[in-house]
């Protein structure tokens, strides 16, 4: 046989090897949901199907439905794949985001705001850190988000907070301390999600209601994924531990902050009369 055939078979081998390898590790490391959370309320209302792989969500009159996750985090990057509650969902919202317990407790939200059928959803985002939050910026989405699943990211290390969707970013809370703002870093924080009615205040401050003949609404997750430091080896530096955004993620920033946000509190003068707060007037990138 020909040396350069041999290399050739050998190089052809270590390639499917190494592809081999890589799909098994992606499998390995996909969340499944029997093993990561636990349902929080609405009993048969939470399912889990296809052996852990499809996580749904419903809401009828009698109550909503929610899960946790059995893990801790401190730092880190959560993946989740969701498709929104279709349809007439005015009046609904669907809550995903990270908490802590207690009086003071630090909290990164996504929450969607249900909305009469053909209106886009809002996207609700805020921060709280030691029992305060008051830090909502809104935004509406440059697509369908009812129409199929997409991924919604929070980054969160020492320096920052990134809110991300289809890994487009969309808001960035930096790390103030240095001039006076908390900045959530000491606590813990397990992933929450739920799916419940707040007609009273969810859609048009309240003037839509829920319209319970098309109960039951459900929303739908998969590809959860949670990268952290101890889901890390020592000697791997996770591109989440450090991240920021680079000159095309800024970009994309203005982006969707110019065209499709619909609220910032650090524009709000009415809200905040003595002035806006502090870190409004610095830049989060």
């Amino acid at each position: 046989m020909p040396f350069s055939s041999s290399c050739s078979k050998v190089s052809m081998v270590l390639v499917v090897s190494l592809f081999v390898t890589s799909l098994m590790a992606m499998t390995a490391s996909a969340g499944n949901f029997f093993q990561d959370i636990d349902v929080t309320f609405g009993d048969e209302r939470a399912k889990i199907l296809n052996g852990g792989q499809l996580l749904t969500l419903n809401l009828d009159k009698a109550s909503g439905s929610g899960f946790k996750s059995k893990n801790e985090y401190l730092f880190g990057r959560i993946d989740m794949q969701i498709k929104l509650v279709s349809g007439n969902s005015a009046g609904t919202v669907t809550a995903y985001y990270l908490s802590s317990e207690g009086p003071t407790h630090d909290e990164i939200d996504f929450e969607f705001l249900g909305n009469l059928s053909g209106d886009p959803y809002t996207l609700h985002t805020n921060v709280f850190s030691q029992g305060k939050g008051n830090r909502e910026q809104q935004f509406h989405l440059w697509f369908d988000p009812t129409k199929a699943f997409h991924t919604y990211s929070i980054v969160w290390n020492s320096q920052r907070i990134i809110f991300l969707v289809d890994n487009i970013p969309i808001r960035v809370f930096t790390n103030l301390e240095t001039i006076g703002v908390p900045f959530p870093k000491n606590q813990p924080m397990r992933i929450y999600s739920s799916l419940w009615n707040a007609d009273d205040w969810a859609t048009r401050g309240g003037l839509v209601k829920t319209d319970w003949t098309k109960a039951p609404f459900t929303a739908s997750y998969r590809n959860f994924q949670a990268s952290t430091t101890s889901t890390n080896s020592l000697t791997e530096q996770s591109a989440w531990q450090t991240q920021g955004l680079d000159s095309e993620g800024r970009n994309r920033l203005r982006w969707v902050q110019q065209k499709f946000m619909v609220y910032n509190y650090c524009s709000d003068l009415k809200r905040f009369p003595q002035g806006l707060p502090v870190e409004c007037r610095r830049s989060r990138f």
